[in-house]
């Protein structure tokens, strides 16, 4: 496939459910129109309601469109949609695997839907499920996983075909600071081995860390694209909760009277990022007073703060 092929390219893309008990019709996606490129790692950001699951879903094949066009790798997802979904994998919100059914079947078993031998996915899977650390859990029932191990073997399964593009709605939703982390890795290694990545998120922070490019989508509408800093530099200010590995002393954050730092608690600080700057230069800066940063998260609702600020422009 030509690498000037985008690998996905989204064009007046609409979608309207019906009205159903008693409720009106819901527009959930309004004329949207979107170019990733491949290799790219987009994440597609928005409140609950945004319309970022019903685009994820259209594109993956799995939700029916009311108008618009969208193409996976230069094939109309319309006219052959078999062939666009081969190029793709899919990682969904909801877990969807039979629970009864073990670890390193349930991945074998998906590669099967694709056309690939048995004796063909062993390795696969084998090598997928090493590399997401399942493999002491392969023989061992989907249901008896934690909530981040169900995360990781469905991003297992959804890469045992060897897709060129990863569809990731809220993967790192509800999982523990540690597995997320070993999550971002993974996707960064897959993101530099050329996948491209539509990953949809609530977390400015995670967009930031993981992703090239940005869209926010709002009410059905893509009000804001481009890199996070560039994004960033729109905003008037983006305030985050920062949880610390231990108490902060009064005199260390002194050590930072520059920045718009001060604390909540003693393992909490609040920090209050000005136009165009990133919250990974903020970290550094405040790393290196000595503070260490357990995880970083959004104060309220700041995202919703976020699209209020873009949509007024």
């Amino acid at each position: 496939m030509a690498e000037n092929i985008p690998a996905v390219r989204i064009d007046g893309l609409k979608k309207t459910y019906a009205a159903s008990n008693k409720q009106p019709p819901v527009e959930a996606l309004k004329g949207v129109s979107l170019t990733i490129t491949q290799g790219e790692f987009l994440a597609l950001l928005g409140p609950n309601g945004a319309g970022k699951t019903t685009m994820i879903g259209i594109i993956a094949g799995l939700v029916n469109k009311t108008e618009g066009k969208v193409e996976v790798q230069g094939v109309d997802a319309t006219a052959n949609p078999d062939k666009a979904k081969s190029f793709i994998g899919v990682v969904p919100q909801e877990m969807n695997f039979d629970i009864f059914e073990k670890v390193f079947e349930i991945v074998v078993t998906q590669a099967g839907y694709y056309g690939i031998s048995r004796t063909e996915a062993i390795p696969k899977a084998e090598q997928l499920l090493k590399d997401l650390g399942l493999w002491e859990k392969k023989d061992t029932q989907a249901q008896f996983l934690s909530g981040g191990m169900k995360r990781r073997l469905l991003i297992a399964r959804a890469l045992v075909h060897e897709p060129k593009i990863l569809l990731l709605d809220e993967p790192t939703a509800g999982v523990d600071v540690e597995l997320r982390r070993g999550m971002w890795d993974f996707l960064r290694k897959l993101s530099s081995e050329g996948t491209t990545i539509v990953l949809t998120t609530h977390y400015l922070e995670e967009a930031e860390l993981l992703a090239d490019r940005v869209a926010i989508i709002n009410h059905g509408i893509i009000i804001e694209e481009g890199t996070v800093k560039e994004l960033i530099t729109k905003l008037n200010y983006v305030t985050l909760l920062l949880d610390t590995v231990e108490p902060v002393k009064d005199a260390t954050l002194v050590l930072l009277r520059e920045m718009n730092v001060k604390k909540i608690d003693q393992d909490t600080l609040e920090l209050t990022l000005s136009p165009g700057q990133t919250v990974n230069e903020a970290i550094r800066k405040i790393a290196a007073t000595g503070i260490q940063i357990a995880n970083v998260r959004n104060a309220g609702s700041r995202l919703e703060e976020i699209f209020i600020n873009l949509t007024k422009k």
